[in-house]
């Protein structure tokens, strides 16, 4: 999961070399958290959050068919 974040908010932001994702799983989730570059901000999250809130229902979709639960965090 984290490779195919990786790919889609690469595709999204200004600066792709810039951009930082990390996965953590704990015993009820993955956390996967996300670093773009300081214009890139607004980028992911969208306009009312919508592009972030997309990305997140992909994640939690696949993570029905897997059995696992996906959590984004965006950092700044």
């Amino acid at each position: 999961m984290k490779e195919a974040v990786e790919k889609l908010v690469k595709k999204l932001v200004g600066e792709p070399d810039a951009v930082e994702v990390s996965e953590e799983a704990t015993d009820r989730a993955v956390v996967i958290k996300v670093r773009v570059g300081e214009g890139d901000m607004g980028r992911i999250i969208g306009r009312e959050g919508r592009t972030i809130k997309a990305i997140r229902s992909l994640l939690f979709y696949a993570g029905q068919k897997q059995g696992k639960r996906f959590v984004l965090d965006v950092i700044e």
